[in-house]
């Protein structure tokens, strides 16, 4: 009887032994005691007697296995190891997951992590990157076109996320370069995006710049009727100006009360370097204050769920919101923008001081350099009390008298 059926395949029962079931052209089927029956074909190649391995029935049927055993005998017949072939398109397949725009986005974010990158950020790129995941996460990051990359990002656009879509483009850049550096991919597609998307007007952070109004808002801060971390962030905010992130995960062993300084560590800053900020008389009355509050905790302004976390990051906007203030009158990040307003207006200080206390990164490479050097900091430490005392005069209601540099 020439050759298998499916129904014979089928009918094959184990034995105490495994047992072989030929179909001819070197293919059989091997059924096994425990009820595996798996496709082999015998060959021979260089002069030795060899196995191919073509799978495990039923998943691979009789026609399947025939098919099979033809391509090995045609790669026989070119000179080629069917055993060798199998193997290299297994490790390539292997190479390609692991080459998977899923995959080096893992392996950039843990990278980030290892280097220490603030948690924020990498959550914030790292939920960026999931929006991409469902249609080029799985495909091999060397073969992503601009035209795909693009309808990923049309996708964010189109739900009115313009700042997302331009974030995204950049995310997955640095995805595409770093596989670059490592082999993986030749070129990056997002490159070829620039000026592709749609640009979305740039609201500035609303902020609050007359004087008058400056101490309308101070008043209403200091009338605040909620939790107590919440009133004193408000109250201690417009006297520091950090970044909101900056304020609210602040500890306090960053703090040191006497040499009246706060260090933020590198990790919590915008550009990855350590920042300083001196403290004015009033900063410190409101440091001591809380600390007899929550000092004995981490942070400065625990949450009101649980002290294992700061507030979060809308509990200020959403104060602010709560003393009258709508969200283009005032925001948390605006006293930044209040003071470097007031401040350069002033003409007292040297810009580069009042960039260098904003922690703001200088463009020009030299003068980056220099500003770091120099850091400007017996000129800020003069420059922030200065300005506090400033905020109490408006908190005071009292007329204001600019702080001109002499003549």
């Amino acid at each position: 009887m020439d050759g298998l059926t499916d129904a014979k395949v089928r009918a094959a029962k184990p034995k105490d032994k495994p047992y072989k079931l030929s179909d001819g052209g070197w293919l059989y089927l091997r059924v096994a005691p425990s009820g595996a029956k798996l496709w082999r074909m015998a060959y021979r190649f260089a002069g030795k007697e060899k196995v191919l391995a073509l799978g495990a029935y039923p998943a691979i049927g009789l026609a399947d296995a025939r098919s099979g055993r033809d391509r090995a005998k045609k790669l026989l017949a070119e000179g080629v190891d069917p055993s060798a072939q199998k193997k290299a398109e297994q490790r390539a397949a292997k190479a390609a997951a692991g080459n998977t725009f899923r995959a080096v986005g893992n392996q950039l974010m843990a990278k980030h992590e290892r280097e220490g990158h603030a948690e924020a950020t990498l959550g914030k790129n790292r939920w960026l990157l999931s929006l991409a995941y469902p249609d080029i996460g799985d495909r091999p990051v060397s073969e992503i076109t601009a035209p795909e990359l693009l309808d990923v990002l049309r996708k964010v656009e189109r739900r009115g996320r313009y700042e997302t879509a331009k974030r995204l483009r950049s995310c997955c850049g640095r995805v595409f370069r770093y596989a670059i550096a490592n082999g993986l991919a030749e070129r990056d597609p997002s490159a070829d995006l620039r000026g592709a998307l749609t640009v979305h007007q740039v609201n500035h952070r609303a902020t609050i710049v007359d004087p008058k109004d400056i101490g309308s808002l101070l008043r209403a801060i200091d009338a605040f009727a909620g939790q107590p971390s919440t009133w004193f962030a408000l109250r201690l905010a417009p006297h520091v100006f950090v970044r909101p992130g900056e304020l609210r995960h602040a500890e306090w062993t960053e703090f040191d009360l006497d040499a009246t300084i706060w260090r933020i560590p590198a990790a919590k800053m915008k550009m990855r370097r350590p920042h300083r900020v001196p403290l004015s008389r009033q900063s410190l009355d409101l440091l001591r204050e809380l600390n007899n509050i929550t000092g004995n905790g981490r942070w400065l302004f625990p949450s009101v769920r649980t002290v294992l976390r700061p507030i979060s990051e809308n509990t200020l906007n959403a104060a602010l919101r709560r003393l009258g203030y709508a969200s283009d009158d005032m925001s948390t990040h605006g006293f930044r923008a209040m003071a470097s307003t007031r401040l350069n207006e002033m003409g007292r200080w040297n810009p580069d001081a009042i960039e260098r206390q904003l922690a703001h990164e200088e463009e020009n490479k030299v003068r980056r350099a220099y500003t770091h050097a120099t850091e400007y900091w017996v000129e800020r430490v003069e420059m922030m009390q200065a300005w506090s005392d400033y905020l109490d005069v408006l908190r005071e209601g009292g007329q204001v008298v600019p702080m001109k540099r002499p003549a």
